[in-house]
C-alpha cells in the first residue's frame, strides 16, 4: 500500500505527505492544520520570528490540530558577510537599488538595518513548545540540541541538497531527512558545499539518498500531484514534501496576486536568484531578476540583502503592491497545478493514487 511507509510508521501519520513549510510569513495556521488534520504532517516555517511569536503560534496551530505537526528554523541564519557589512558596503549596496526607489518614489533605506530574531533565541521556543515534529535547514544542530529534542520527544527532520549532506544528516542522528532537488521553489538551503556546487534535481538525488541512507527519506521538488508522488516513492522515498502545490493554494500564507501568476504563463519561468535575500533561491522571473542578472554577488548577505529589498515592496508577502519588485517564489512544476484549494488537493492526490 502507498500510504504504508518508513515515514507514516515512525511519524505516526496516515499519508506519506508533508507541507512545505514556507519561510517569509508565507506559512498559515490553517494550511498547517489541514495537511495534519487531514492525515499528513503539516509545517510552520518559524525562520522570521521571534520566541514568543512562535510559541504563540504553536498555541494557535493546537486550537485547529491535535495531530502531529513541524515547526521549522533555519539553523545558519547569518551570512560570514554580515561582521564585515559596514556602512560604505551598504552605501555600495544601495547604488544598486536606487535607481528603483527613486522610480517608485520610496524613501530608501538607512543604515544600520536590523538582523531580526536569530536561531538562539528561537530553538527555545521549540523546547518550550514542543511541536511533535521540528524541522531544519542551512545545517544540522548541535549534538546538545538534537539530544534535547530527543529527551523532549521531538522528532527532528533535516534538510539535504546533495548526497553528502544526506549522510551527514543522518550521521548526527536526526531522523529523517528532506532530499530536496534543485527543482524546488524558495532557497536552495546547502550547507558542505555553496548553493551554486550543490544543484541535484530531484529525482537524480532521491534515489542516491534512498540507496545510502537509513533513515526515512522525503523527497522534495517538483511534486504536485500524483503522478510526482509516485515517481518519488518509486525512486525508493518513502514520502514526500510539497512547497508550490500548497502554496497556491487559498489557504496559504501569500498574496492573492502570487496565486493567480502560480497558475499563469508565467510560471513557466521561473530562475535562481540572489536579489531578494542574498542567498540562491528560485522564483518567477520578473523584472528585478533580470535586470540584475550580472549583481548576484553585488548583493549584501543575508538576512540584510532582504531588509533592503523589502522597502522596494517584496514583503511582506500579503501586500499587492509592485508585482515587479516581489520575491514570488516557486518551483519549476508550478505549470501542472490545478487546484487552489488545499483539501481538494490532498483527495485529489489520494484519490489518484488510489484506495489507502
Amino acid at each position: 500500500m502507498w500510504n504504508k511507509t518508513s515515514f507514516t510508521k515512525f511519524f505516526d501519520v496516515e499519508l506519506p505527505i508533508m507541507l512545505g513549510p514556507f519561510g517569509g510569513r508565507l506559512s498559515s495556521v490553517e494550511l498547517t492544520a489541514i495537511v495534519s488534520n487531514a492525515g499528513g504532517i503539516g509545517s510552520y516555517g518559524c525562520q522570521p520570528f521571534t520566541s514568543t511569536e512562535i510559541v504563540g503560534i504553536a498555541r494557535q496551530i493546537r486550537t485547529h490540530t491535535t495531530r502531529p505537526f513541524n515547526l521549522n528554523l533555519w539553523i545558519n541564519d547569518r551570512d560570514i558577510g554580515v561582521a564585515d557589512f559596514g556602512q560604505p558596503e551598504f552605501e555600495k549596496v544601495l547604488e544598486i537599488f536606487r535607481p528603483y526607489f527613486e522610480e517608485l518614489n520610496l524613501p530608501l533605506p538607512t543604515y544600520p538595518l536590523p538582523l531580526g530574531p536569530d536561531f538562539d533565541n528561537q530553538i527555545e521556543a521549540i523546547f518550550e513548545v514542543k511541536p511533535a515534529i521540528f524541522s531544519f535547514v542551512y545545517g544540522i544542530p548541535s549534538v546538545d540540541i538534537l539530544e534535547e529534542c530527543r529527551r523532549l520527544d521531538i522528532k527532528t527532520i533535516g534538510t539535504a541538497t546533495t548526497l553528502d549532506e544526506a549522510i551527514a544528516i543522518e550521521n548526527a542522528g536526526v531522523d529523517a531527512v528532506v532530499a530536496s532537488g534543485f527543482d524546488a521553489g524558495g532557497h536552495r538551503v546547502s550547507f558542505l558545499a555553496p548553493a551554486e556546487d550543490s544543484l541535484v534535481g530531484t529525482f537524480s538525488l532521491v534515489p542516491q539518498v534512498a540507496d545510502h541512507v537509513r533513515i526515512p527519506v522525503i523527497a522534495a521538488g517538483g511534486i504536485v500531484d500524483a503522478r510526482g508522488v509516485k515517481a518519488a516513492l518509486a525512486l525508493g522515498a518513502d514520502a514526500v514534501q510539497m512547497g508550490t502545490a500548497f502554496l497556491a493554494t487559498t489557504q496559504s500564507g501569500t498574496s492573492n496576486i502570487h496565486r493567480e501568476k502560480l497558475f499563469s504563463n508565467e510560471a513557466r519561468h521561473t530562475t535562481l536568484t540572489k536579489v531578494f535575500t542574498g542567498r540562491l533561491s528560485r522564483g518567477l522571473k520578473n523584472r528585478l531578476t533580470d535586470e540584475l542578472r550580472n549583481y548576484q554577488e553585488a548583493v549584501a548577505p543575508y538576512p540584510l540583502q532582504g531588509k533592503i529589498i523589502g522597502h522596494l515592496g517584496a514583503y511582506p508577502a500579503n501586500t499587492e503592491s509592485n508585482p515587479q519588485f516581489k520575491s514570488f517564489w516557486s518551483g519549476q512544476a508550478a505549470p501542472l497545478l490545478r487546484h487552489t484549494d488545499a483539501e481538494t488537493l490532498i483527495q485529489n492526490i489520494i484519490k489518484d493514487l488510489g484506495p489507502l
